[in-house]
């Protein structure tokens, strides 16, 4: 068994990681390098009660500097790692420290997809994705403030509901041609879009963005191809890409990620890698590959990591699941998507609770669920068995889900 472990990344899955390896009676060193510099927190907060101020900043702690003590692991933040040395089995950092491993593990997450539009680069463009993003947006968050949302994946939608709670005008720009087009299926986007206008929010679809300017100095105007619109704050949430850098300059495998087996090692044995910059076998994609960002991904990938660096690997089969909250509709999502999936609708979009269930080969393989956990939760169990369920009989909600699996 490894003697010490090194953890380089302070999120979701670098908690994890550190709470499964004592779990699992590792006794060794642990360390955690993280670049920002705060306890290792729950990002998806940031954009629906954090940034509503509905939850105060200790809570998306996932965890208290008491369990980290107490877990005996060293924590150093605000710090940047430079260099992984395969050969020594060390990681440097940026103020020229050098910290031994035995077992190395990536927890290195993601960072925004930046905007390629001229002017993207101005004061009042705004990105979201850590803590620091949402303080610097909070004095823009009054009721008058013309917001303008470039993209209408989660995030975006998710900042557009506060938004409009708390007052301001809000625009969504959208290159697609429907909101949440890589993620969910068009009755969803439909569905969303039609009540994010009842609230009052004005999108934009199959729009292009050609440049941000400035108007006067604090006032801005987004030149698209549907024309002009006036903003005084501009967010984009146009997707993430993985941190994958540090490993590719080290020599591993990279593809759609920092590539893994079934037990998260890399191409290096010493050295794992979780969550969002992990590219993985996934039984549940098409493709059999996935990079998967959430915090499921996160959680469980930390879990199996851990196990492995304690001599008791075990394949990762977990089924993906997502969840996005809007005003007060409760987006979950089991399973993942393909291009040719069989559509079921289940229940009445007009009553605000209905699902759609994809199938792939007559089995169950996703479930996009609104106000309805049941369908949610039995979704999940339907695509772990690989069910087959007659469309029909999946349609109707006089049949209970319960029964389903029957």
């Amino acid at each position: 068994m490894s003697e010490s472990v090194v953890i380089v990344g302070a999120g979701q899955a670098a908690a994890q990681t550190v709470a499964s390896l004592r779990a699992e009676g590792f006794a060794g060193a642990i360390t955690v390098i993280g670049d920002e510099p705060y306890l290792p927190y729950q990002r998806p907060p940031l954009s629906k009660a954090y940034l509503a101020g509905e939850l105060a900043l200790d809570r998306l702690f996932i965890k208290p500097r008491e369990f980290y003590d107490d877990a005996k692991c060293t924590l150093i933040l605000d710090t940047t790692v430079t260099r992984i040395d395969r050969e020594l089995h060390r990681v440097e950092t940026h103020d020229n420290r050098s910290i031994a491993y035995d077992a190395l593990v990536l927890a290195t997450g993601s960072r925004v997809r930046h905007l390629t539009t001229n002017g993207e680069d101005l004061p009042g463009v705004r990105y979201l994705r850590g803590i620091a993003d949402v303080e610097a947006m909070q004095s823009y968050l009054k009721p008058g403030v013309k917001l303008v949302i470039i993209g209408a994946g989660y995030i975006g939608l998710e900042v557009a509901a506060v938004a409009k709670k708390r007052g301001l005008t809000v625009t969504v720009l959208e290159m697609a041609p429907r909101v949440m087009a890589r993620t969910v299926s068009e009755q969803l986007s439909a569905f969303y879009e039609a009540e994010h206008r009842k609230a009052g929010v004005v999108i934009h679809t199959g729009t292009r963005v050609d440049k941000i300017g400035v108007v006067d100095g604090t006032s801005f105007v987004v030149e698209t191809s549907a024309g002009r619109v006036p903003a005084d704050i501009v967010i984009a949430g146009v997707g993430i890409l993985p941190n994958m850098e540090l490993a590719e300059a080290a020599g591993l495998k990279v593809a759609n990620g920092i590539v893994v087996d079934e037990f998260t090692r890399t191409s290096d044995p010493k050295i794992y890698a979780v969550g969002d910059c992990a590219d993985l076998p996934c039984a549940h994609s098409v493709t059999n590959r996935a990079r998967l960002e959430s915090v499921q991904n996160a959680i469980d990938q930390a879990k199996h990591a851990a196990a492995a660096i304690c001599g008791k690997p075990k394949p990762y089969t977990e089924v993906p699941w997502f969840w996005s909250d809007q005003y007060d509709l409760k987006l979950q999502i089991a399973g993942l998507s393909g291009p040719q999936d069989q559509l079921v609708l289940r229940g009445d979009p007009a009553a605000r609770s209905f699902a759609v269930f994809r199938l792939r080969a007559a089995a169950i393989v996703a479930v996009e669920a609104v106000n309805a956990a049941p369908e949610y939760m039995m979704g999940r169990r339907l695509i772990a068995a690989r069910a087959k369920v007659a469309p029909e009989r999946l349609a109707d909600r006089a049949v209970p889900m319960k029964e389903m699996g029957g």
